[in-house]
């Protein structure tokens, strides 16, 4: 909760609708839960982002966890290693503007993604 609030508090500073504060916050819960479910540690950085044109929020997770195997797999609707909807890390993929992941079996996981707002 403090990851997606803060980040949502940052976003807000950059003119985002309320649409798109949501959308940011609600991938930032993603990553926040995969961290804590799946993770040994990790951390999870919110910045503005932007040039003269544009502003936006960058977000970037990393973890020391078990790491994904199949990154493309595990961005597909309907894939899950528990419980879940496995709709998270393609959610994020879907509500953000820019999104990348790279993963490491054994070592874990770094997602970064941003969002932008035009000024």
């Amino acid at each position: 909760m403090a990851a997606r609030q803060r980040g949502r508090e940052l976003a807000a500073r950059a003119a985002f609708s309320p649409t798109q504060l949501t959308m940011i916050a609600t991938a930032i819960s993603e990553l926040a839960r995969n961290i804590v479910r799946f993770a040994r540690r990790g951390e999870i950085v919110v910045s503005l982002i932007g040039d003269d044109e544009a502003v936006g929020v960058r977000i970037v997770a990393n973890d020391v966890g078990p790491g994904i195997a199949d990154i493309e797999q595990a961005l597909e609707d309907g894939y899950t290693t528990y419980d879940g909807l496995g709709l998270g890390l393609g959610g994020c993929r879907r509500l953000m503007d820019e999104f990348a992941i790279s993963s490491e079996v054994g070592r874990g996981t770094t997602v970064a993604m941003s969002k932008w707002c035009t000024k």
